[in-house]
């Protein structure tokens, strides 16, 4: 069997995570929008390490329950270590989803920057719609990658030189369409929920904008600065050729590749730990009620 990417990312994982969402606000959507006042039991599909299991349980009735499902060994190995250390009822599962075929049990169905990697993200969908009860609800935390890039901006600089919106949305669209997995998923997340038959289908936008200030205190600005690296803003290239080659098999012509490689070289010297940024991930957050009976 060969070796799981996403267990050898969990560096990354843990890095990137908290770009995304300050505390208050999750705390809102639990209280305020999807009205949780009772203990839930949540499972979470491609829990990695039980992220969301750590924002959310804390913010949740006493008496709610966590499962986690991973298809990587050493992510949920991590997650039942940090886990153990914690009051709260959890269980993990080595399981790929593909092969999940879970009882309708839980009240709500979690997922968190999963879905873009799914080749059919709706039967994963569907998988999750059927592991919940009646009235119960389904919530991803999905990204939209050409806002994500839209939403970031770099003191001194020409924005179109450092990101090529264009471009970049080509790249995305042809990504898809040729390996069946969509980074802009999240924006279209709240249409597939309704065409599956949920009801009362909404989405909200991930509240936090990151402030790279030269005014903050040097370690939290040494760790923003590679937390933001690691999410690949003003990442270092590639050798030009390699990355050009890569483009152009990614269905860029010649000329978009080279400008394409020549704004990444640009971001990668201008972004530095003298820099000003600011940067909103802009995850989507798409919810809706399931509803079997008429």
């Amino acid at each position: 069997m060969s070796e799981y990417y996403w267990d050898n990312q969990i560096e990354y994982l843990r890095n990137t995570r908290g770009l995304y969402y300050n505390d208050d606000y999750l705390k809102f959507l639990v209280e305020s929008v999807w009205k949780v006042y009772k203990p839930v039991n949540i499972v979470d599909y491609g829990c990695g390490f039980g992220y969301l299991g750590l924002k959310l349980l804390p913010l949740l009735p006493d008496g709610s329950t966590y499962t986690g499902i991973d298809q990587g060994k050493e992510l949920i190995n991590q997650a039942k270590e940090i886990f153990s250390k914690l009051s709260f009822d959890t269980e993990f599962i080595v399981l790929d989803i593909d092969d999940a075929e879970l009882e309708p049990k839980y009240d709500i169905a979690i997922s968190h920057a999963f879905l873009l990697h799914m080749t059919d993200p709706k039967r994963i969908l569907q998988k999750m719609v059927d592991s919940v009860q009646d009235h119960g609800m389904v919530i991803c935390f999905e990204p939209h990658w050409i806002g994500n890039m839209a939403n970031c901006y770099l003191d001194g600089t020409e924005q179109s030189n450092v990101i090529r919106l264009g471009v970049l949305q080509k790249l995305y669209e042809r990504d898809h369409k040729r390996t069946g997995k969509n980074g802009n998923i999240g924006i279209q997340l709240p249409i597939m929920l309704s065409q599956l038959g949920l009801r009362d289908v909404d989405c909200r936008v991930s509240d936090k904008v990151n402030f790279f200030d030269q005014n903050m205190d040097p370690e939290h600005k040494n760790t923003l600065y590679r937390s933001l690296k690691e999410e690949g803003l003003g990442q270092e290239p590639h050798r030009g050729s390699e990355v050009i080659n890569n483009l152009i098999s990614r269905e860029l012509d010649e000329i978009e590749a080279k400008e394409q490689y020549e704004a990444e070289k640009t971001f990668f010297e201008k972004f530095s730990l003298e820099s000003w940024l600011t940067y909103a991930p802009n995850m989507k957050i798409s919810y809706g009620t399931v509803h079997r009976n008429s």
